[in-house]
């Protein structure tokens, strides 16, 4: 019988490429990951790893039972989902992955509704960069998340997940005038910090619009963005959500771009109850939001 947990370590190590890597994601050591990797290679009967020094790589047998895993695996949480329906009350913990505007505009109010209807559910919140979301849901360290793409920084499909839509926002171009984007291709930029969704956003706007933003500042949270741009130290992009309190020498200009933001879980788990409650929750603290943006 193959084991569930080791499965999702195989998963994990189709993804990432080395077992460092899968050790560092799931909070296991090295060899941990090596021992029950090995355990697993013993379990199907053929090898699973091909090594070579310190890499590996899957064998054909191996990549064919990471397909069979993803299945394996929904079906599982979808089979506790079915049992959890059984009980009478929401109990147990629910651990949900937001970036920071999200937390502060949506993700409070949802909270408040779901304490209320849900009283003996624990809420357990992590701020987080959409980049490292999906991460955390297939390893099994969150249980719901928002994944966001931008135009000009499209989504990968993501393995092992289920998505649907959430939220669209108006990106703006925060500047001390009403500027176009053009003309700012001499200006310095303020984005956020290399690797994340902004920082990629930023850099490929600018790009279709014919240059390299000088990026001068790094910046993640657009409380800063804002101020920083107040006090003439360059112009940033700022999304619907980031755009509160502006500081009145701010001019927020919209621009022809597109943020949006997707709710995501683990396959087979959309029907559980708490995974049901919290999307209803969500979904109606997003729609008030829209309704009364300010």
């Amino acid at each position: 019988m193959l084991d569930a947990r080791r499965l999702r370590l195989l998963r994990e190590l189709s993804r990432r490429g080395t077992i460092a890597a899968v050790a560092e994601a799931l909070a296991y050591t090295p060899s941990a990951v090596s021992q029950q990797l090995a355990a697993l290679e013993r379990e199907a009967g053929v090898p699973l790893l091909e090594r070579t020094g310190r890499s590996v790589t899957l064998t054909p047998a191996a990549v064919r039972l990471v397909d069979h895993a993803e299945t394996i695996l929904a079906v599982l949480e979808q089979a506790a989902a079915e049992l959890a329906a059984a009980r009478t009350e929401l109990t147990g913990a629910l651990r949900i992955g937001a970036f920071p505007t999200a937390v502060r505009t949506i993700l409070s109010p949802a909270l408040v509704a779901l304490s209320r209807d849900h009283p003996r559910l624990e809420l357990l919140v992590s701020e987080l960069d959409p980049a490292d979301a999906a991460d955390a849901l297939r390893a099994d360290a969150l249980d719901i998340a928002l994944l966001q793409e931008y135009d000009y920084v499209p989504a990968e499909p993501e393995i092992g997940l289920a998505t649907e839509p959430f939220l669209e926002e108006t990106v703006h171009l925060a500047a001390l005038s009403p500027d176009t984007l053009g003309a700012h291709r001499d200006s310095s930029w303020i984005a956020g910090t290399p690797g994340t969704l902004c920082h990629r956003m930023t850099i490929r706007s600018c790009a279709a619009a014919g240059f390299a933003p000088r990026i001068r500042h790094h910046a993640d949270d657009f409380g800063t963005v804002l101020a920083l741009v107040a006090a003439g130290q360059g112009v940033a992009f700022v999304p619907d959500l980031g755009a509160l309190d502006v500081p009145a020498e701010v001019v927020l200009t919209p621009m022809p771009i597109r943020r949006r933001t997707q709710l995501a879980y683990r396959r087979g788990t959309g029907g559980h109850p708490i995974i049901a409650a919290a999307r209803r929750a969500l979904h109606t603290a997003a729609a008030e939001k829209q309704s009364h943006p300010e």
